[in-house]
């Protein structure tokens, strides 16, 4: 029920795009809170987060999405706050965050806006992107739960307030200065020898790019989307 209202919710802004919904890729970092270039277990968050964001860029664009990134190279420096800024610009179907862990953990996780946070003055997100936020995490992770099986720990769905800053704020940067549908994907846990293996490779980084288009899908499919169950 709750994934239907949510859908609901936003079904004007995606059919405002016909068959085409547009979908941000935010490749996380450089930004005001870190640089993402700590090299763990021989690559780097933000190396990481650019590569995985091309392919995932590439099969949207092959499946019918209008594509944007917030940035142009792998180095570009854009704040948390611009890259919100991006996907409210673009009216976005969703905007999808790219991130790598960095903990005695392992794994992925999938997070979304659960309350609303305050951060430079500002206080959000609104009811209705909390909602459809959490419809396009639940999209997201029943793909990403199918396709990594057995390769990667499943973290699951999780709220902003469960993060470092978040816990702070009460949601993240990005989530309180968004007025769409935004999640941030935690792809992998850097610091554990195993998944950076996994992520270092082409062949783990077009999985994870596959898992993450498949959820889109079935968040807010687009013309060519393949029909996934």
């Amino acid at each position: 029920m709750r994934l239907t209202l949510a859908l609901l919710a936003f079904a004007t802004a995606v059919d405002a795009q016909g068959r085409h919904p547009t979908i941000v890729i935010d490749p996380g970092h450089p930004s005001e809170v870190s640089s993402g270039a700590a090299v763990h277990n021989g690559t780097s968050e933000v190396h990481v987060a650019w590569q995985v964001g091309q392919r995932l860029a590439t099969l949207l664009r092959a499946q019918g999405y209008a594509v944007v990134m917030t940035k142009s190279a792998e180095r570009t420096n854009v704040s948390n706050v611009d890259r919100a800024r991006i996907g409210n610009r673009t009216q976005a179907a969703l905007v999808v965050r790219l991130h790598c862990d960095d903990s005695a953990d392992s794994g992925y996780a999938i997070y979304h806006p659960d309350r609303q946070g305050t951060s430079h003055g500002r206080t959000g997100p609104n009811e209705a992107v909390m909602r459809a936020s959490a419809a396009a995490a639940e999209s997201l992770h029943v793909s990403m739960s199918k396709l990594l099986a057995g390769k990667l720990k499943d973290g699951g769905v999780r709220g902003d307030s469960k993060t470092a800053i978040g816990e702070q704020q009460g949601a993240l940067t990005g989530s309180i200065y968004s007025e769409v549908p935004v999640v941030l994907v935690e792809m992998v846990t850097l610091s554990n020898p195993r998944d950076a293996a996994f992520i270092k490779a082409p062949r783990g980084q077009s999985l994870m790019a596959q898992a993450i288009a498949e959820g889109i899908g079935r968040y807010a499919p687009a013309s060519n989307s393949p029909r996934v169950r």
